[in-house]
């Protein structure tokens, strides 16, 4: 890693003020931003790496799948992290560079529908822009279920568009010549594109930190509408495309349902007939008879569910995103997993 510059504050001659270099993980819904995260901070050797995780949804489910939540945590209000950048993210950053003089690096993972513009403009528009560096921008893509309708919605096309570097990821699960096919694709939609092909998103952490890919002049010109008019522009993306998430949690049922966990035929059942308007599911599950936790992850029509061991409290978490959602008769379904 490159030493970071120095700057010197105004105030103490003695005190150097310096620029964090951060990347921005965005990427479509399940393709794949929290396994990606945690290759970075399961190989980032004695980097002290910052990270800000969004969610989208009532309930924060990646957090609690991070290898390393500790004091360099941060987490954003609810809510689409682009509806809400303005200053959470930026005095959020900010507090943290002042706070923590151990902080070497910053990651930000984005919600799946979010815009990562605004994210950017964030950083490059506003004091952030004192004490903090903008190395790039990385769009993590699912080989496996890629579309071209995923760009139907502006916010998924804005994550390819501004990308610096594609990481075109689950590339184990298809054909070399579909990877061939998705290059050209994406190279079509953004000419000159920085592809690296992955699997499970290990990628030699050289390839995409500290890299400098990230040119503001790009996005930032006369031909680009106000600052403020961005955020006007981008806060209603979720409304334009659609996209709502309904949050399931034990904890919010009646007392006497609130201690039971799920029955395992019953909740295998609910998921055999989901609704194909969900693109993405993720939550921490308990099961009668089952002293561990089970992590699920759906992601279009592929479902896995890993079971480990945990001493965190039993109960279940479950968020579900997608399109034209019965909110109500999906929790109803839930309930009526509940084993009792």
């Amino acid at each position: 890693m490159s030493n970071p510059v120095m700057q010197v504050c105004p105030e103490s001659m003695s005190v150097p003020r310096r620029i964090i270099p951060v990347t921005i993980i965005t990427g479509f819904l399940g393709s794949g931003k929290t396994t990606l995260l945690n290759h970075i901070l399961n190989n980032r050797h004695e980097l002290k790496i910052a990270v800000i995780v969004n969610e989208f949804g009532d309930i924060d489910i990646d957090s609690q799948l991070l290898v390393s939540v500790d004091e360099n945590m941060v987490q954003l209000g609810n809510g689409c992290i682009c509806c809400t950048i303005n200053q959470s993210l930026v005095d959020t950053v900010y507090e943290m560079v002042d706070r923590h003089e151990s902080v070497d690096y910053i990651v930000v993972e984005t919600t799946g529908i979010a815009d990562p513009l605004p994210i950017m403009l964030s950083f490059v528009n506003t004091k952030l822009r004192d004490v903090t560096r903008l190395d790039s921008v990385l769009t993590v893509v699912d080989a496996e279920s890629f579309t071209p309708s995923h760009y139907d919605s502006e916010a998924a096309l804005n994550q390819i568009l501004f990308g610096d570097i594609i990481l075109l990821n689950k590339t184990d699960l298809v054909s070399p010549q579909v990877v061939d096919e998705l290059e050209n694709y994406i190279g079509s939609i953004k000419p000159g594109a920085r592809i690296i092909s992955t699997r499970y998103g290990e990628v030699p952490l050289p390839l995409i930190l500290d890299i400098g890919f990230n040119d503001a002049s790009t996005y930032l010109n006369s031909s680009q509408p106000t600052h403020e008019h961005h955020n006007h522009k981008h806060s209603h993306h979720l409304e334009n495309d659609g996209f709502v998430a309904v949050s399931f949690e034990s904890e919010s049922l009646p007392e006497q349902l609130r201690q039971h966990p799920f029955d395992l035929p019953k909740f295998q059942n609910f998921l055999d007939h989901l609704s194909p308007d969900v693109y993405r599911a993720k939550g921490i599950v308990w099961f009668q008879g089952s002293q561990l936790r089970h992590v699920l992850q759906l992601s279009g029509k592929r479902c896995d569910m890993k079971s480990e061991r945990s001493q965190s409290p039993k109960h279940n978490q479950l968020v579900f995103i997608g399109r034209n959602l019965n909110a109500e008769l999906i929790k109803a379904q839930l309930v009526e997993c509940i084993a009792i």
